[in-house]
Protein backbone atom coordinates (compact mmCIF):
# COMPACT_ATOMS: atom_id res chain seq x y z
CA UNK A 1 0.00 0.00 0.00
CA UNK A 2 2.84 2.38 0.88
CA UNK A 3 4.61 1.56 -2.37
CA UNK A 4 1.40 2.21 -4.33
CA UNK A 5 0.92 5.62 -2.69
CA UNK A 6 4.55 6.50 -3.34
CA UNK A 7 4.18 5.54 -6.99
CA UNK A 8 1.09 7.73 -7.38
CA UNK A 9 2.88 10.61 -5.68
CA UNK A 10 5.90 10.40 -7.97
CA UNK A 11 3.84 9.93 -11.13
CA UNK A 12 1.42 12.77 -10.31
CA UNK A 13 1.02 15.61 -12.75
CA UNK A 14 2.14 18.26 -10.27
CA UNK A 15 5.30 16.39 -9.30
CA UNK A 16 6.14 15.80 -12.95
CA UNK A 17 5.82 19.52 -13.72
CA UNK A 18 7.90 20.49 -10.69
CA UNK A 19 10.61 18.04 -11.71
CA UNK A 20 10.45 19.46 -15.24
CA UNK A 21 10.89 22.97 -13.87
CA UNK A 22 14.00 21.90 -11.97
CA UNK A 23 15.43 20.22 -15.07
CA UNK A 24 14.52 23.22 -17.22
CA UNK A 25 16.21 25.54 -14.72
CA UNK A 26 19.38 23.45 -14.82
CA UNK A 27 19.46 23.26 -18.63
CA UNK A 28 18.66 26.98 -18.90
CA UNK A 29 21.53 27.88 -16.59
CA UNK A 30 23.90 25.67 -18.59
CA UNK A 31 22.82 27.30 -21.86
CA UNK A 32 23.16 30.79 -20.37
CA UNK A 33 26.63 30.11 -18.92
CA UNK A 34 27.81 28.73 -22.26
CA UNK A 35 26.27 31.67 -24.13
CA UNK A 36 22.74 31.47 -25.65
CA UNK A 37 23.39 33.80 -28.61
CA UNK A 38 23.95 32.50 -32.13
CA UNK A 39 27.55 31.39 -32.61
CA UNK A 40 28.08 30.71 -28.90
CA UNK A 41 28.49 27.28 -27.32
CA UNK A 42 25.07 27.28 -25.64
CA UNK A 43 23.10 28.37 -28.69
CA UNK A 44 22.04 24.86 -29.76
CA UNK A 45 20.74 24.01 -26.29
CA UNK A 46 18.97 27.36 -25.91
CA UNK A 47 17.36 27.03 -29.35
CA UNK A 48 16.23 23.48 -28.57
CA UNK A 49 14.58 24.63 -25.34
CA UNK A 50 12.95 27.51 -27.21
CA UNK A 51 11.52 25.27 -29.93
CA UNK A 52 10.18 22.73 -27.43
CA UNK A 53 8.34 25.50 -25.57
CA UNK A 54 7.00 27.10 -28.75
CA UNK A 55 5.69 23.79 -30.11
CA UNK A 56 3.96 22.95 -26.83
CA UNK A 57 2.19 26.32 -26.63
CA UNK A 58 1.17 26.03 -30.29
CA UNK A 59 -0.37 22.63 -29.60
CA UNK A 60 -2.38 24.10 -26.73
CA UNK A 61 -3.42 27.21 -28.63
CA UNK A 62 -4.57 25.30 -31.70
CA UNK A 63 -7.15 23.53 -29.56
CA UNK A 64 -8.54 26.73 -28.05
CA UNK A 65 -10.82 27.82 -30.96
CA UNK A 66 -12.57 24.44 -31.40
CA UNK A 67 -12.76 23.93 -27.64
CA UNK A 68 -14.27 27.35 -26.94
CA UNK A 69 -16.73 27.08 -29.85
CA UNK A 70 -17.99 23.55 -29.12
CA UNK A 71 -18.05 24.04 -25.33
CA UNK A 72 -20.03 27.29 -25.47
CA UNK A 73 -22.51 25.95 -28.05
CA UNK A 74 -22.98 22.90 -25.83
CA UNK A 75 -23.44 25.16 -22.79
CA UNK A 76 -26.12 27.15 -24.63
CA UNK A 77 -27.87 23.89 -25.45
CA UNK A 78 -27.87 23.00 -21.75
CA UNK A 79 -28.63 26.49 -20.47
CA UNK A 80 -32.23 25.52 -19.75
CA UNK A 81 -30.86 23.44 -16.88
CA UNK A 82 -29.64 26.60 -15.17
CA UNK A 83 -32.02 29.11 -13.65
CA UNK A 84 -31.48 32.84 -14.02
CA UNK A 85 -28.84 32.58 -16.76
CA UNK A 86 -28.86 36.35 -17.31
CA UNK A 87 -28.14 36.94 -13.63
CA UNK A 88 -25.20 34.53 -13.86
CA UNK A 89 -23.70 36.66 -16.63
CA UNK A 90 -24.09 39.93 -14.74
CA UNK A 91 -22.82 38.49 -11.49
CA UNK A 92 -19.79 37.12 -13.31
CA UNK A 93 -18.98 40.56 -14.70
CA UNK A 94 -19.61 42.11 -11.28
CA UNK A 95 -17.10 39.83 -9.57
CA UNK A 96 -14.61 40.40 -12.39
CA UNK A 97 -14.81 44.10 -11.54
CA UNK A 98 -14.73 43.66 -7.74
CA UNK A 99 -11.58 41.55 -7.72
CA UNK A 100 -9.90 43.84 -10.27
CA UNK A 101 -10.74 46.85 -8.10
CA UNK A 102 -9.14 45.27 -5.04
CA UNK A 103 -6.06 44.27 -7.04
CA UNK A 104 -5.49 47.73 -8.53
CA UNK A 105 -5.87 49.42 -5.12
CA UNK A 106 -3.18 47.08 -3.78
CA UNK A 107 -0.99 47.94 -6.76
CA UNK A 108 -1.36 51.69 -6.20
CA UNK A 109 -0.61 51.34 -2.48
CA UNK A 110 2.55 49.33 -3.15
CA UNK A 111 3.69 51.80 -5.81
CA UNK A 112 3.34 54.70 -3.38
CA UNK A 113 4.90 52.88 -0.42
CA UNK A 114 7.84 51.16 -2.15
CA UNK A 115 8.46 53.92 -4.75
CA UNK A 116 10.15 51.61 -7.29
CA UNK A 117 10.76 54.47 -9.75
CA UNK A 118 13.04 56.19 -7.23
CA UNK A 119 14.99 53.03 -6.40
CA UNK A 120 16.26 51.88 -9.76
CA UNK A 121 19.58 51.99 -11.56
CA UNK A 122 18.17 51.40 -15.05
CA UNK A 123 19.53 53.81 -17.66
CA UNK A 124 17.21 56.38 -19.21
CA UNK A 125 18.58 55.34 -22.60
CA UNK A 126 16.56 52.14 -22.26
CA UNK A 127 13.33 54.14 -22.64
CA UNK A 128 11.77 53.14 -25.96
CA UNK A 129 8.17 53.58 -27.09
CA UNK A 130 6.49 50.25 -27.98
CA UNK A 131 5.10 49.56 -31.43
CA UNK A 132 1.84 48.10 -30.11
CA UNK A 133 -0.50 50.29 -28.09
CA UNK A 134 -3.81 49.83 -26.34
CA UNK A 135 -6.89 51.72 -27.47
CA UNK A 136 -10.35 52.20 -26.00
CA UNK A 137 -11.81 51.38 -29.42
CA UNK A 138 -10.20 47.93 -29.40
CA UNK A 139 -12.98 46.49 -27.24
CA UNK A 140 -15.74 47.54 -29.63
CA UNK A 141 -13.86 46.35 -32.70
CA UNK A 142 -12.88 43.08 -31.03
CA UNK A 143 -16.54 42.27 -30.36
CA UNK A 144 -17.33 42.26 -34.09
CA UNK A 145 -15.92 39.11 -35.73
CA UNK A 146 -13.68 39.63 -38.74
CA UNK A 147 -14.93 36.34 -40.16
CA UNK A 148 -16.92 33.29 -39.10
CA UNK A 149 -13.79 31.68 -37.63
CA UNK A 150 -12.58 34.69 -35.62
CA UNK A 151 -9.19 34.46 -37.34
CA UNK A 152 -7.02 37.41 -38.38
CA UNK A 153 -3.93 37.50 -40.60
CA UNK A 154 -1.03 39.91 -40.35
CA UNK A 155 1.87 40.40 -42.75
CA UNK A 156 5.30 41.60 -41.69
CA UNK A 157 7.66 42.96 -44.33
CA UNK A 158 11.40 42.85 -43.65
CA UNK A 159 14.58 43.11 -45.69
CA UNK A 160 14.57 39.35 -46.07
CA UNK A 161 11.04 39.24 -47.47
CA UNK A 162 7.50 39.10 -46.15
CA UNK A 163 5.90 36.67 -43.72
CA UNK A 164 2.23 36.19 -42.90
CA UNK A 165 0.95 34.86 -39.58
CA UNK A 166 -2.52 33.88 -38.41
CA UNK A 167 -4.01 34.59 -35.00
CA UNK A 168 -7.40 34.11 -33.39
CA UNK A 169 -9.44 36.40 -31.17
CA UNK A 170 -11.03 34.41 -28.35
CA UNK A 171 -13.56 37.13 -27.58
CA UNK A 172 -14.81 37.03 -31.18
CA UNK A 173 -15.03 33.23 -30.98
CA UNK A 174 -17.09 33.60 -27.80
CA UNK A 175 -19.49 35.97 -29.62
CA UNK A 176 -19.74 33.64 -32.63
CA UNK A 177 -20.36 30.65 -30.36
CA UNK A 178 -23.08 32.41 -28.36
CA UNK A 179 -24.92 33.49 -31.52
CA UNK A 180 -24.61 30.03 -33.07
CA UNK A 181 -25.82 28.26 -29.93
CA UNK A 182 -28.84 30.53 -29.53
CA UNK A 183 -29.69 30.18 -33.23
CA UNK A 184 -29.47 26.38 -33.00
CA UNK A 185 -32.00 26.41 -30.17
CA UNK A 186 -34.30 28.88 -31.93
CA UNK A 187 -34.64 26.78 -35.09
CA UNK A 188 -35.89 23.88 -33.01
CA UNK A 189 -35.86 20.44 -34.62
CA UNK A 190 -33.69 21.63 -37.52
CA UNK A 191 -30.88 22.42 -35.07
CA UNK A 192 -30.92 19.12 -33.18
CA UNK A 193 -28.60 17.35 -35.61
CA UNK A 194 -26.11 20.21 -35.39
CA UNK A 195 -26.17 20.17 -31.59
CA UNK A 196 -25.55 16.40 -31.58
CA UNK A 197 -22.64 16.87 -33.98
CA UNK A 198 -21.30 19.65 -31.78
CA UNK A 199 -21.46 17.40 -28.71
CA UNK A 200 -19.49 14.71 -30.57
CA UNK A 201 -16.95 17.27 -31.76
CA UNK A 202 -16.52 18.54 -28.18
CA UNK A 203 -15.78 15.01 -26.95
CA UNK A 204 -13.16 14.58 -29.69
CA UNK A 205 -11.51 17.92 -28.93
CA UNK A 206 -11.29 17.07 -25.24
CA UNK A 207 -9.68 13.72 -26.04
CA UNK A 208 -7.04 15.39 -28.22
CA UNK A 209 -6.54 17.95 -25.48
CA UNK A 210 -5.77 15.17 -23.01
CA UNK A 211 -3.07 13.88 -25.35
CA UNK A 212 -1.48 17.33 -25.50
CA UNK A 213 -1.70 17.88 -21.73
CA UNK A 214 0.32 14.71 -21.21
CA UNK A 215 3.19 16.54 -22.88
CA UNK A 216 3.14 19.29 -20.24
CA UNK A 217 6.31 18.14 -18.41
CA UNK A 218 8.24 18.19 -21.69
CA UNK A 219 6.82 21.57 -22.59
CA UNK A 220 7.70 22.86 -19.13
CA UNK A 221 11.35 21.94 -19.62
CA UNK A 222 11.44 23.98 -22.81
CA UNK A 223 9.46 26.96 -21.52
CA UNK A 224 11.20 27.35 -18.19
CA UNK A 225 14.63 26.50 -19.57
CA UNK A 226 14.31 29.02 -22.38
CA UNK A 227 13.22 31.78 -19.97
CA UNK A 228 16.32 31.20 -17.84
CA UNK A 229 18.64 30.89 -20.85
CA UNK A 230 17.41 34.04 -22.55
CA UNK A 231 16.79 36.34 -19.61
CA UNK A 232 18.56 34.86 -16.62
CA UNK A 233 18.22 36.73 -13.36
CA UNK A 234 20.90 39.39 -13.75
CA UNK A 235 18.48 41.89 -15.28
CA UNK A 236 16.51 41.91 -12.03
CA UNK A 237 19.28 43.87 -10.30
CA UNK A 238 18.52 47.22 -11.92
CA UNK A 239 14.78 46.84 -11.42
CA UNK A 240 14.82 44.93 -8.15
CA UNK A 241 12.44 47.29 -6.34
CA UNK A 242 9.96 47.21 -9.22
CA UNK A 243 10.13 43.41 -9.49
CA UNK A 244 9.70 43.06 -5.75
CA UNK A 245 6.68 45.38 -5.74
CA UNK A 246 5.02 43.39 -8.54
CA UNK A 247 5.54 40.02 -6.87
CA UNK A 248 4.48 41.32 -3.45
CA UNK A 249 1.28 42.60 -5.06
CA UNK A 250 0.69 39.33 -6.88
CA UNK A 251 1.27 37.38 -3.68
CA UNK A 252 -1.18 39.56 -1.74
CA UNK A 253 -3.90 39.03 -4.34
CA UNK A 254 -3.28 35.29 -4.73
CA UNK A 255 -2.62 34.38 -1.09
CA UNK A 256 -4.65 36.97 0.84
CA UNK A 257 -7.41 38.51 -1.28
CA UNK A 258 -8.59 35.35 -3.02
CA UNK A 259 -8.59 33.19 0.17
CA UNK A 260 -10.47 35.94 2.03
CA UNK A 261 -13.16 36.13 -0.67
CA UNK A 262 -13.48 32.34 -0.65
CA UNK A 263 -13.75 32.22 3.15
CA UNK A 264 -16.36 34.99 3.20
CA UNK A 265 -18.42 32.91 0.79
CA UNK A 266 -18.16 29.79 2.93
CA UNK A 267 -15.56 28.00 0.81
CA UNK A 268 -12.34 26.41 2.01
CA UNK A 269 -9.42 28.30 0.35
CA UNK A 270 -7.13 25.27 0.60
CA UNK A 271 -9.60 23.18 -1.36
CA UNK A 272 -9.74 25.86 -4.05
CA UNK A 273 -5.99 25.92 -4.53
CA UNK A 274 -5.86 22.13 -4.51
CA UNK A 275 -8.40 22.06 -7.30
CA UNK A 276 -7.06 24.97 -9.36
CA UNK A 277 -3.36 24.20 -8.85
CA UNK A 278 -2.78 22.33 -12.16
CA UNK A 279 -4.01 25.37 -14.13
CA UNK A 280 -2.11 27.86 -11.95
CA UNK A 281 1.05 25.81 -12.29
CA UNK A 282 0.76 25.52 -16.07
CA UNK A 283 0.00 29.25 -16.33
CA UNK A 284 3.21 30.08 -14.48
CA UNK A 285 5.45 28.12 -16.83
CA UNK A 286 3.54 28.80 -20.07
CA UNK A 287 2.89 32.54 -19.47
CA UNK A 288 -0.34 32.20 -21.48
CA UNK A 289 -3.90 32.44 -20.15
CA UNK A 290 -5.20 31.34 -23.55
CA UNK A 291 -2.83 28.39 -23.69
CA UNK A 292 -3.88 27.37 -20.19
CA UNK A 293 -7.60 27.84 -20.95
CA UNK A 294 -8.36 24.14 -21.66
CA UNK A 295 -6.87 23.08 -18.32
CA UNK A 296 -8.52 25.98 -16.45
CA UNK A 297 -11.91 24.97 -17.76
CA UNK A 298 -11.35 21.30 -16.96
CA UNK A 299 -10.33 21.84 -13.33
CA UNK A 300 -13.07 24.46 -12.78
CA UNK A 301 -15.66 21.89 -13.75
CA UNK A 302 -14.24 18.64 -12.37
CA UNK A 303 -12.21 19.80 -9.37
CA UNK A 304 -14.10 22.88 -8.20
CA UNK A 305 -17.64 21.69 -8.93
CA UNK A 306 -18.79 24.50 -11.26
CA UNK A 307 -21.54 23.29 -13.64
CA UNK A 308 -20.23 22.70 -17.16
CA UNK A 309 -22.97 24.79 -18.77
CA UNK A 310 -21.81 27.84 -16.78
CA UNK A 311 -18.06 27.15 -16.74
CA UNK A 312 -17.98 26.78 -20.53
CA UNK A 313 -19.11 30.39 -20.77
CA UNK A 314 -17.41 32.03 -17.78
CA UNK A 315 -13.90 30.59 -18.12
CA UNK A 316 -13.30 31.55 -21.79
CA UNK A 317 -14.72 35.01 -21.08
CA UNK A 318 -12.38 35.31 -18.11
CA UNK A 319 -9.40 34.23 -20.21
CA UNK A 320 -9.89 37.32 -22.37
CA UNK A 321 -11.08 39.96 -19.89
CA UNK A 322 -10.23 38.77 -16.34
CA UNK A 323 -6.57 39.64 -15.72
CA UNK A 324 -5.85 40.76 -12.16
CA UNK A 325 -2.13 40.27 -12.75
CA UNK A 326 -1.68 41.85 -16.18
CA UNK A 327 -4.49 44.40 -16.08
CA UNK A 328 -4.59 45.50 -12.43
CA UNK A 329 -1.47 44.93 -10.31
CA UNK A 330 1.06 45.39 -13.11
CA UNK A 331 -0.21 48.55 -14.86
CA UNK A 332 -0.88 50.27 -11.51
CA UNK A 333 2.64 49.77 -10.18
CA UNK A 334 4.24 50.28 -13.62
CA UNK A 335 2.42 53.58 -14.20
CA UNK A 336 3.58 54.89 -10.82
CA UNK A 337 7.11 53.64 -11.61
CA UNK A 338 7.15 55.55 -14.92
CA UNK A 339 5.81 58.71 -13.27
CA UNK A 340 8.44 58.53 -10.53
CA UNK A 341 11.24 57.78 -12.98
CA UNK A 342 10.43 60.76 -15.20
CA UNK A 343 9.60 63.03 -12.28
CA UNK A 344 5.92 63.47 -13.20
CA UNK A 345 3.60 64.34 -10.33
CA UNK A 346 0.36 62.33 -10.19
CA UNK A 347 -2.73 63.99 -8.75
CA UNK A 348 -5.55 62.15 -6.98
CA UNK A 349 -7.54 62.27 -10.20
CA UNK A 350 -4.73 60.33 -11.91
CA UNK A 351 -5.00 57.53 -9.38
CA UNK A 352 -8.74 57.34 -10.00
CA UNK A 353 -7.93 57.06 -13.71
CA UNK A 354 -5.58 54.16 -12.97
CA UNK A 355 -8.42 52.44 -11.12
CA UNK A 356 -10.86 53.10 -13.96
CA UNK A 357 -8.49 51.84 -16.66
CA UNK A 358 -7.60 48.71 -14.68
CA UNK A 359 -11.20 47.76 -13.90
CA UNK A 360 -12.68 48.62 -17.30
CA UNK A 361 -9.64 48.68 -19.56
CA UNK A 362 -8.94 44.95 -19.58
CA UNK A 363 -11.99 44.64 -21.81
CA UNK A 364 -10.47 47.25 -24.13
CA UNK A 365 -7.47 44.98 -24.67
CA UNK A 366 -9.47 41.77 -24.99
CA UNK A 367 -8.74 41.51 -28.70
CA UNK A 368 -5.01 41.91 -28.15
CA UNK A 369 -2.37 40.16 -26.09
CA UNK A 370 0.24 41.02 -23.53
CA UNK A 371 0.48 43.25 -20.49
CA UNK A 372 2.42 45.80 -22.56
CA UNK A 373 -0.80 46.70 -24.41
CA UNK A 374 -2.61 47.27 -21.11
CA UNK A 375 0.30 49.35 -19.81
CA UNK A 376 0.35 51.59 -22.89
CA UNK A 377 -3.40 52.13 -22.49
CA UNK A 378 -2.84 53.21 -18.89
CA UNK A 379 0.11 55.48 -19.70
CA UNK A 380 -1.64 57.14 -22.63
CA UNK A 381 -4.77 57.75 -20.54
CA UNK A 382 -2.64 59.42 -17.85
CA UNK A 383 -0.53 61.32 -20.38
CA UNK A 384 2.70 59.66 -19.20
CA UNK A 385 5.64 59.00 -21.57
CA UNK A 386 5.09 55.78 -23.50
CA UNK A 387 8.88 55.46 -23.69
CA UNK A 388 8.68 54.29 -20.08
CA UNK A 389 7.49 50.90 -21.36
CA UNK A 390 10.95 50.26 -22.78
CA UNK A 391 12.45 50.50 -19.30
CA UNK A 392 10.53 47.43 -18.19
CA UNK A 393 10.73 45.16 -21.24
CA UNK A 394 13.98 43.48 -20.17
CA UNK A 395 12.33 41.74 -17.20
CA UNK A 396 8.81 41.38 -18.61
CA UNK A 397 9.06 37.59 -19.18
CA UNK A 398 10.09 37.07 -15.56
CA UNK A 399 7.17 39.17 -14.33
CA UNK A 400 4.79 37.52 -16.77
CA UNK A 401 5.13 34.17 -15.02
CA UNK A 402 3.60 35.49 -11.81
CA UNK A 403 1.09 37.73 -13.60
CA UNK A 404 -0.31 34.86 -15.64
CA UNK A 405 -0.58 32.57 -12.62
CA UNK A 406 -2.70 35.20 -10.83
CA UNK A 407 -4.75 35.78 -13.99
CA UNK A 408 -5.67 32.11 -14.25
CA UNK A 409 -6.37 31.77 -10.53
CA UNK A 410 -8.85 34.64 -10.85
CA UNK A 411 -10.41 33.08 -13.94
CA UNK A 412 -11.18 29.94 -11.89
CA UNK A 413 -12.11 31.87 -8.74
CA UNK A 414 -14.95 34.02 -10.10
CA UNK A 415 -17.04 31.16 -11.62
CA UNK A 416 -16.59 29.26 -8.37
CA UNK A 417 -17.78 32.21 -6.26
CA UNK A 418 -20.74 32.98 -8.53
CA UNK A 419 -21.77 29.33 -8.65
CA UNK A 420 -21.63 29.13 -4.85
CA UNK A 421 -23.71 32.30 -4.39
CA UNK A 422 -26.28 31.05 -6.92
CA UNK A 423 -26.55 27.67 -5.24
CA UNK A 424 -25.37 25.67 -8.24
CA UNK A 425 -21.88 24.74 -7.04
CA UNK A 426 -21.38 21.02 -6.39
CA UNK A 427 -20.00 21.26 -2.86
CA UNK A 428 -19.27 17.53 -2.70
CA UNK A 429 -16.90 17.89 -5.65
CA UNK A 430 -15.39 21.10 -4.27
CA UNK A 431 -14.77 19.69 -0.80
CA UNK A 432 -13.38 16.42 -2.12
CA UNK A 433 -10.04 18.09 -2.73
CA UNK A 434 -7.86 18.07 -5.80
CA UNK A 435 -8.78 15.80 -8.68
CA UNK A 436 -5.71 14.76 -10.69
CA UNK A 437 -5.61 16.72 -13.92
CA UNK A 438 -5.79 13.45 -15.83
CA UNK A 439 -9.10 12.61 -14.17
CA UNK A 440 -10.38 16.15 -14.58
CA UNK A 441 -9.77 16.08 -18.31
CA UNK A 442 -11.28 12.62 -18.67
CA UNK A 443 -14.34 13.72 -16.70
CA UNK A 444 -14.69 16.75 -18.95
CA UNK A 445 -14.88 14.58 -22.06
Amino acid sequence: MAAQKSSRFISGFGIQVLAAMVLGLALGLVARNLGPAEGQAGYALAETLHQIGVIFIQLLRVLVPPLVFTAIVASIANIAQLQNAARLVWRTLFWFAVTALIAVVIGIALGLILQPGLHTTVEAAAAVAPKTRGSWLDFLTSLVPLNILGIAASTKVTDGGASTSLSFNVLQIVVISLVTGVAALKVGEAGEAFLKFNASALAIVRKVLWWVIRLTPIGTIGLFGNAVAQYGWTTLGQLGAFTGAIYVGLALVLLVVYPTILALNGLNPIRFFQGAWPAIQLAFVSRSSIGTLPVTEAVTESSLGVPRAYAAFAVPLGATTKMDGCAAIYPAIAAIFVAQFFGVHLAWSDYFLIVFVSVIGSAATAGLTGAVVMLTLTLSTLGLPLEGVGLLLAIDPILDMGRTAVNVAGQALVPTIVAKREGILDLDVYNAGRVPVEAALHAAE
